[in-house]
């Protein structure tokens, strides 16, 4: 994946640093950056490079900084490299979603121990610099929700696909077909990669953001996408388009405090909410 990195100095006393810092990196948050260092004068922000918007970072940190607190920053870009390396390296211990569905690590598991039909999905994933394997709350919480949907020959649309987690575990559920996209070259050549190693053969995927799916004429039963809040609400008019009369979206990637912005995104776009589950401070919204 591609990053920048913000290099952000904080002027402040010394006993306000730490509370700056956190709400520095609330901030930074918001105008999506996902991964922060402590400096010796403030904090490094990481934001995957298409993400970085100058004036909403810039917004942000002006609504969180408190009085007699000050923040510059300078941003460059790091240099490519496999960011998930010495976790793709050990690995990741089986996941089980519910009693229906585990993930596994295709890297370092004997799929030759899984002969025979049990009863229990197993999806196998290689993360090749690519998010989404299970382990996160958020995406959790969706396979539960598939699992819990009748998807059996309902197409569905993946939005920001990662590893292809989802769209493959709805494959695999009768779902026919599948479309996923990834803003990321990494994601999107390993979600393929991912279908093809699960045995799932009606799963495209297309690399670019949102805009990709203007050349996309279908409309969908299913609309999923794991991202962040900033892109949800941004990318909820392209969601909307490409869903069918009485289609259903499942939305992650937020916190629970952020299910009002979510909403109300969705409401401009005739969209209703229909529940919302929460994993600690995660959320998971279904929205018809």
């Amino acid at each position: 994946m591609k990053y920048f990195v913000a290099d952000f100095k904080i002027v402040c006393e010394a006993e306000q640093l730490q509370v700056a810092r956190e709400l520095l990196s609330a901030a930074a948050c918001e105008a999506g950056f996902e991964a922060f260092e402590d400096s010796d004068e403030g904090l490094q922000g990481y934001v995957q490079r298409p993400m970085y918007d100058k004036e909403a970072l810039d917004a942000s940190i002006a609504d969180y900084m408190p009085v007699g607190v000050s923040v510059s920053y300078e941003v460059e870009e790091v240099p490519d490299q496999d960011w998930n390396q010495g976790w793709e390296d050990e690995g990741f211990e089986p996941i089980g979603v519910n009693e229906n569905l585990v993930i596994y690590d295709a890297k370092h598991t004997d799929r030759e121990m899984f002969a025979g039909d049990d009863g229990v999905m197993r999806i196998f994933i290689e993360a090749r610099n690519a998010f989404g394997t299970g382990t996160h709350q958020t995406t959790r919480m969706i396979l539960r929700r598939l699992l819990g949907m009748d998807v059996h020959g309902k197409s569905v649309l993946d939005c920001g696909c990662g590893t292809g987690i989802l769209g493959i575990t709805a494959s695999r559920l009768g779902a026919d077909p599948v479309l996923g996209y990834d803003i990321d070259e990494w994601s999107a050549n390993n979600a393929r990669y991912n279908a093809a190693l699960n045995g799932v053969e009606n799963m495209g995927v297309l690399l670019g953001d949102a805009s990709v799916l203007d050349n996309v004429e279908d409309r969908f039963d299913i609309v999923i996408a794991n991202i962040n809040r900033n892109i949800l609400v941004a990318d909820m008019p392209a969601f909307r388009a490409h869903m069918k009369e009485g289609a259903q979206l499942i939305l992650s990637g937020f916190y629970e405090a952020d299910v009002p912005m979510i909403e109300a995104a969705a409401k401009e776009q005739g969209l209703a909410l229909c529940d919302v589950v929460t994993d600690e401070d995660w959320a998971c919204a279904l929205f018809k």
